[in-house]
């Protein structure tokens, strides 16, 4: 079988992340990269041996790449993403899909005008603990669910922030928490309640003076189902304490994921600091269960693989939907509902109304 040609467009600390995953992928064969400053994406290339350049039109026609990875800053996903899609190459942007709705439709015009698979990072929806509640919900084990909550309440210092210079502007990052750390667990919300139809949320700076964007954020949601749901999310906690995504169902049952404790992970800096567990599961019958899982689950988040492991399990998954000609688990709609998610608390705060959905770009 044919190995699919692999490039990496931004050679940040993610990028590596990727690089790392592919190269452990036998189905694929990571062949460039591409960064517009052509000394970082040079020294990118000589640490995996493949090939540097500054465009993603000179990646795609020199190097034969097929399939890229976009870990740029999240302003620029829109650009690299739709010239490779209209070039013909499969994209998985890293999340969020793009800052702005108009960016993301950008991106979803392209893909679906070339006919190339399109996805998004979401790497956690591959832990067995997160997809062990979508399980539980599609089999009824709590009925219909009624109201979702997330729980996010991590840190960030100024250090952070500095660390490269797009952080923490709106001009280089797009947002703040809503935008860099929550949409993992905005995904995963939507994943289990499905598409929101109003929203009244707010956003503020709290604890991080000087900083442009929004450490902490908050917004009561209503779901088309008729469902329920709070969100709560800050980078404001030191140290950071943990992030959640619970379900509680009609029939009394309530499931749930810890989906991050302590310290949430750097991509490229950092590990991962506690396993993932489920923190909450009442199901009847199955209430005895949590200890065992985590007996066996606890053991593959442990050691320096855990963090790539998962990235490893998306990619796989991507590279598959390609041979297949499926859309991966987390397509690029998924993607354009977790923007159009912290878009509407944006706009929420900022006329103090409730949001209707859908929302124009």
């Amino acid at each position: 079988m044919k190995k699919i040609r692999v490039g990496i467009v931004g050679c940040g600390k993610v990028g590596h992340c990727h690089a790392r995953a592919y190269r452990a992928i036998e189905d694929c064969e990571l062949v460039a990269c591409c960064n517009h400053h052509l000394g970082r994406a040079e020294e990118f290339a000589r640490q995996y041996g493949i090939r540097a350049f500054t465009s993603v039109r000179e990646m795609v026609e020199k190097a034969g790449v097929e399939a890229v990875s976009v870990c740029t800053p999240h302003p620029a996903h829109a650009d690299a993403a739709a010239e490779a899609a209209w070039l013909g190459v499969h994209i998985l942007v890293e999340k969020p899909l793009a800052t702005t709705l108009k960016d993301c439709d950008r991106i979803l015009e392209a893909v679906r005008a070339s006919g190339v698979t399109g996805g998004v990072v979401s790497q956690r929806r591959f832990y067995p603990q997160t997809a062990r509640v979508r399980r539980a919900i599609d089999e009824g084990k709590i009925g219909r669910p009624i109201l979702g909550t997330v729980t996010l309440l991590g840190w960030r210092d100024m250090a952070y922030y500095a660390s490269d210079p797009w952080r923490g502007t709106w001009a280089g990052e797009g947002g703040g928490v809503l935008v860099n750390q929550a949409p993992h667990q905005l995904d995963l919300l939507l994943w289990y309640m499905g598409e929101v139809s109003e929203l009244y949320g707010f956003w503020d700076t709290l604890n991080h003076p000087g900083l442009e964007v929004d450490d902490t954020a908050v917004a009561a949601l209503r779901f088309k189902s008729g469902a329920l749901g709070t969100l709560l999310l800050s980078n404001s906690q030191n140290p950071a304490l943990y992030g959640n995504v619970h379900v509680h169902g009609s029939n009394g049952a309530s499931v749930g994921v810890q989906t991050d404790g302590g310290a949430m992970f750097i991509a490229g800096v950092s590990g991962i600091t506690e396993p993932p567990f489920n923190d909450l599961w009442t199901v009847p019958g199955e209430e005895a269960l949590q200890p065992l899982w985590r007996v066996e689950e606890d053991p593959l988040f442990s050691g320096a693989d855990a963090v790539d492991r998962f990235f490893r399990l998306q990619l796989v998954d991507f590279l598959a939907a390609i041979r297949e000609k499926r859309p991966p688990l987390v397509t690029l709609e998924d993607g354009r509902r977790t923007v159009e998610l912290f878009t509407a608390i944006y706009r929420s705060a900022k006329t103090k109304m409730p949001v209707a959905f859908p929302l124009a770009p």
